[in-house]
């Protein structure tokens, strides 16, 4: 099964909690609140995504963390990135491969431009289309990504 992992996924839970109040800056503790998560695993969260300049903590008796850019320019790749490290579907899908076949494999171009679709796509996706929608009709969604042959 290909998934991210679970802190990937939480982490953009509490990054669309600060997408939802760009006016606003949030402690751990209220982003925790909000997300529905253990104050300690937002913790956890909070440092690759400031080292990764994705939130901004400021310090202070107001302070708390905010998005570094507003939520139409981070994208979810950058969100993987952050949490996980470069995007690679497979072992020979990085550029630095340790793979031991890598010299005579014949599907490594393949997952090579899987890889690159799948990164597009998530490049292709905002923060902000990752926001629960605000329309009369929430039953209804879009998230524009194109995957190409």
């Amino acid at each position: 099964m290909l998934r991210v992992t679970k802190l990937t996924d939480y982490a953009t839970v509490v990054l669309t909690v600060l997408a939802a109040r760009p006016e606003q800056v949030l402690s751990a503790t209220e982003l925790a609140e909000a997300a529905g998560l253990e104050a300690t695993t937002v913790a956890k969260l909070l440092k690759p995504l400031a080292q990764a300049g994705l939130v901004v903590g400021l310090r202070g008796v107001n302070g708390g963390y905010r998005l570094a850019r507003s939520a139409d320019a981070i994208t979810l790749i950058e969100v993987v990135q952050a949490m996980e490290g470069p995007l690679a579907i497979t072992e020979c899908s990085q550029d630095h491969s340790n793979c031991g076949i890598a010299h005579q494999c014949g599907v490594r171009t393949q997952w090579r431009l899987i890889n690159d679709v799948l990164a597009d796509a998530l490049r292709s996706v905002s923060l902000a289309q990752m926001l629960p929608p605000v329309s009369d009709n929430p039953g209804k969604r879009s998230i524009n990504a194109a995957l190409v042959s």
